[in-house]
């Protein structure tokens, strides 16, 4: 619930006025069936048709004023809920941006995106719901109560018989019901889920084959969601019957014992019709009542796994002893990382010092760490021992933006988005002209290829960039980072598309270009970091060794081994 102290505080007073205006709408309900017994009894059975003119009036105006509450309460709550729901899934959104890698892999994407939207959009039906009828149905209920004994109290043992049964209804719903919408939500994530992972891997699914197996697989999860969900609304439509057939009940016995008190002479015919009204207000109510629960359940299931996002702490690593150093350039300083908190590290006692000016490359067999070290560097994890710092300061102290201001990245899998060849490429540099972007696209190579479309940099890509190739994406990536001009510059593994001349090309481009930047280049291929300052060799986590070419393919027996599997013996021996 301190999640959303914010929101009541901002909306409280909109919530206040809303409930007021839904109160003077319930005060006019319950003077309703009053005024006609009143019309009836005093009006009809005397034969006195101005007392009946003027009551009528009575009862206009007052439906009037009851109709006016509803406009004004309705304008209010579906505003408010709306814009509550705007910035709810707005706050959610930048608490989601705002998580590390190691807090995000707690929640399933698909589940992410459920709490965006479904779980958003059921918090908000209820508050709409919570000043619409939420507020009103008690008030009915218990305010027809009330008009009801007070009208005529002879047959209010009704009302004991029926509201016990209603009430303890109304509990086992609640009990019952809370379990099968978690469920519920659940099963909606894995589907979710499934159709993520269709949509994301659709071209290796259709080249292996594989969808009718994937067919399997969203029809297994959605006959889980549809059985679910067929179990939750089964039980739920158990309850309103019940209700509805025990006050049915109770007007029944409301209109025999009115019948019996009629005859008696200790009631009058207008008071059974206004107890009638009354009691049909009641059943009214307890429906919207039993309608509230129901979407209560669902909010609140909704409303918990919203708080689980909301309220994930940050993940922070070991802080250094030291705030700084007097070092230039990039250091790490005996730095470890697991990604689960456990002993098992994929980075072991990394301490390593990059001037700049100087290119450093980074390689090993996969699963080796080469990744894992420099996303510290990026903070998208947290080490675990140790420190890193830039030009002496320690990363930990410094501002994300200011940390990544500094930084360049291209990852291994190039991620395009939706737009113009120009508009993925400005992600580098929003403000950048055109002359800029194409001397960034020249030297990765990219500038050839874009000229020769038909739009050429206002090419249009679709989703992730499918209408490109891979090497086509890499080089686009590549430019993006260029244009950004950042001292840091982080490659990884991101020219494993192209081929080797024009990988060499980029090379010799990026070489004239970077002055005195820091170039992290993590490879698979040895060919690609042969020319490197400095080559870091890694394995099992651990640094096995640094230096020049010349000197690890001499010395150092893990480099030549992959020298041995990739180049052959000539090389080792030439090395």
């Amino acid at each position: 619930m301190r999640h959303y102290k914010k929101y009541i505080k901002k909306y409280g007073f909109l919530f206040s006025i809303a409930i007021v205006f839904l109160m003077i709408e319930a005060i006019c309900d319950l003077l309703l069936p009053t005024i006609l017994a009143s019309i009836i009894d005093n009006g009809v059975a005397n034969n006195d048709l101005q007392y009946v003119l003027d009551m009528g009036g009575m009862m206009l105006l007052v439906t009037g004023i009851g109709a006016l509450g509803a406009i004004i309460r309705n304008i209010i709550s579906s505003n408010l809920s709306q814009r509550l729901g705007a910035e709810l899934r707005s706050d959610l959104y930048r608490k989601i941006h705002s998580l590390r890698l190691e807090e995000m892999n707690q929640f399933e994407a698909s589940s992410l995106v459920t709490r965006l939207t479904n779980d958003v959009n059921q918090v908000q039906m209820f508050v709409n719901g919570l000043m619409r009828i939420m507020v009103k149905a008690p008030l009915v209920c218990l305010g027809s109560i009330f008009m009801a004994v007070r009208l005529n109290a002879s047959i209010s043992w009704v009302l004991l018989i029926v509201i016990p049964i209603v009430a303890l209804i109304i509990i086992l719903n609640m009990r019952i019901s809370l379990p099968f919408f978690m469920r519920v939500q659940k099963a909606t994530d894995q589907l979710n889920g499934v159709v993520r992972e269709f949509l994301s891997g659709i071209r290796v699914i259709r080249a292996f084959n594989r969808g009718p197996f994937e067919q399997s697989r969203f029809d297994e999860k959605n006959e889980q969601l549809f059985g679910t969900s067929t179990k939750a609304m089964r039980i739920m439509s158990i309850f309103s019957p019940g209700i509805s057939l025990t006050v049915n009940f109770g007007i029944v016995l409301v209109l025999l014992a009115g019948g019996w008190n009629i005859n008696d002479g200790q009631m009058q015919v207008g008071e059974v019709v206004a107890y009638v009204n009354y009691m049909t207000q009641i059943l009214i109510s307890l429906m919207m009542i039993t309608m509230i629960f129901n979407m209560f359940v669902r909010a609140r299931v909704s409303a918990g796994r919203i708080s689980e996002v909301l309220g994930t702490n940050h993940v922070s690593g070991m802080k250094a002893q030291d705030a700084s150093i007097r070092q230039e350039g990039v250091m790490f300083d005996h730095v470890s990382f697991s990604y689960h908190g456990t002993e098992d590290y994929v980075v072991k006692d990394v301490s390593l010092h990059v001037r700049p000016g100087e290119t450093v490359g980074i390689i090993g067999s996969t699963g080796a760490g080469k990744s894992s070290l420099v996303n510290l560097l990026l903070r998208l994890y947290e080490p675990s021992r140790g420190s890193i710092y830039i030009n002496g300061e320690n990363i930990h102290s410094m501002d994300l933006k200011q940390l990544r201001d500094q930084i360049a990245y291209v990852p291994q899998k190039s991620t395009l988005f939706t737009g113009t060849i120009k508009e993925n490429i400005l992600w580098g540099k929003a403000d950048a002209g055109m002359e800029d972007i194409q001397h960034a696209s020249r030297i990765a190579q990219a500038d050839a290829f874009i000229s020769r479309l038909p739009d050429g940099y206002d090419t249009q890509l679709g989703q992730g960039g499918v209408n490109l190739s891979g090497g086509q994406k890499q080089r686009v990536s590549i430019t993006r980072a260029l244009l950004k001009n950042a001292p840091i510059l982080i490659l990884d593994d991101s020219t494993s598309a192209l081929d080797a001349v024009t990988e060499q090309r980029l090379k010799e481009a990026l070489r004239e270009d970077r002055k005195k930047k820091i170039v992290f280049l993590i490879a698979q291929r040895i060919t690609s970091i042969m020319d490197a300052d400095l080559i870091i060799v890694m394995e099992n986590g651990k640094i096995a060794g640094a230096g020049k070419h010349e000197e690890l393919a001499k010395d150092n027996p893990v480099y030549k081994e992959i020298i041995l599997s990739q180049l052959g013996t000539e090389m080792e021996t030439s090395g």
